[in-house]
């Protein structure tokens, strides 16, 4: 880059931000998530209207696409480093038969239901799966909000969401990477496919064991060192490496790394202090250009082109029905009443972050078109923005409680 190329890229760099944080605050002042409101500031700013990378300021610079590109590849290496550490393993022992049967149902279905509707649509076998999980990928921040505003987050139905959340995220992201492992080129043969399970399973057994061995005193001596910000440092290189040796030496995907070294920090005494600190390098800037990239990398107009327009609608449905019937079976089964259980199901039916993450890692390894990745973004947008008033429809003033 010649300066004129890097004065460009700081500049483009300024607005992006300041228009994801725009976005994000008109977002929560309107009582949704921050994510919708840098989505849609992505495909605001994005080939679906404004086009900013076409600008005369900007369009003479073609790598600065490939370097957003690639910070938002680590913006996405950070939060899942940060969705690892917020997750406690013995949250999955407390959360309950409810909480796992909703979390496993409600990733079965969705796979299963957009196997069936998307075959018929002219997906492949794998690209109809892909999809599927892809849906499976649940994101209950905007849930967990609205049950705190009815007063309910802490009843069975609240406990179980929150439980069955941590459920669908480990084992999604699982999942995902033994899928795109297989499809990945390495074969998808008895033998082949027992070799990608064996070096998954090396991957996690060596590193976790280490992790868990290691990491605390290299953490605790590293602590002691005259080093500015060590074990924040430390906290960088693990993840990294983490994510690099996923996909180099386990055939894992990288965001299962970053989740794996977030998850092992977690685990230690400076679990809070790596929290604060990763928390505010990532949604300061890094977070936000992931999800602002990923309104530069959709054109809504070529997603509805065509026979788009079917493609999103039968999208947004299965999303909805899966889950509601999926994680509300889950929660039937667990022993709710139908009532509570159509309430988890409905509070798991907003998709997010890792739905948004593993459609990026699709549209890298062409298992999906520009206009199935285009119609993930606006399913989540769909799914976020009527999550919310579902919820409140099915928890009538004064009758928050839990149904016996």
């Amino acid at each position: 880059m010649d300066l004129h190329q890097t004065l460009a890229f700081a500049l483009s760099l300024a607005f992006v931000i300041a228009a994801a944080k725009l976005g994000g605050y008109v977002s929560v002042r309107l009582r949704q998530p921050a994510v919708l409101g840098e989505l849609l500031v992505g495909l605001l700013l994005g080939p679906s209207l404004l086009d900013m990378l076409s600008w005369p300021v900007f369009a003479e610079h073609h790598e600065l696409a490939l370097v957003l590109e690639h910070l938002a590849f680590l913006g996405v290496i950070f939060l899942m480093f940060v969705a690892g550490l917020e997750v406690e393993l013995g949250a999955l022992l407390r959360a309950g038969k409810p909480a796992i049967w909703a979390g496993v149902l409600g990733v079965i279905t969705p796979v299963l239901l957009a196997w069936l509707a998307f075959k018929p649509l002219g997906q492949s076998t794998e690209g109809a799966l892909f999809i599927g999980l892809v849906m499976a990928a649940t994101s209950v921040s905007i849930s967990a909000q609205t049950l705190m505003e009815l007063g309910v987050l802490r009843t069975p139905v609240g406990l179980a969401l929150l439980g069955a959340a941590v459920v669908d995220d480990v084992l999604v992201i699982l999942l995902l990477s033994f899928f795109l492992a297989v499809v990945g080129g390495e074969g998808s043969g008895p033998i082949a496919m027992l070799w990608i399970l064996v070096r998954m399973i090396a991957y996690f057994a060596v590193f976790y064991t280490a992790g868990r061995l290691v990491l605390p005193r290299v953490a605790r001596w590293v602590e002691r060192q005259p080093i500015s910000e060590g074990v924040l440092s430390l906290a960088v290189v693990m993840m990294l490496f983490f994510a690099w040796a996923a996909e180099a030496l386990g055939g894992v995907a990288a965001i299962t790394g970053a989740f794996l070294a977030g998850l092992l920090f977690g685990a230690t005494p400076w679990r809070n202090k790596v929290m604060h600190g990763v928390h505010t390098i990532a949604y300061a800037w890094l977070v936000p250009l992931f999800f602002v990239n990923i309104g530069f990398q959709t054109d809504v107009r070529a997603a509805l082109h065509g026979g788009g327009g079917l493609i999103v609608v039968v999208m947004v449905i299965v999303a909805i029905v899966s889950k509601v019937l999926g994680s509300g079976l889950g929660g039937r089964l667990g022993g709710f009443s139908w009532l509570d259980a159509l309430r988890l199901g409905t509070g798991m039916t907003s998709r997010g972050e890792v739905g948004l993450i593993a459609a990026s890692l699709g549209m890298q390894l062409n298992l999906v078109t520009e206009q199935i990745f285009a119609g993930v973004v606006l399913m989540v947008l769909v799914t976020t923005l009527v999550t919310p008033p579902a919820l409140r429809a099915l928890y009538p003033a004064g009758k928050g409680k839990t149904t016996p």
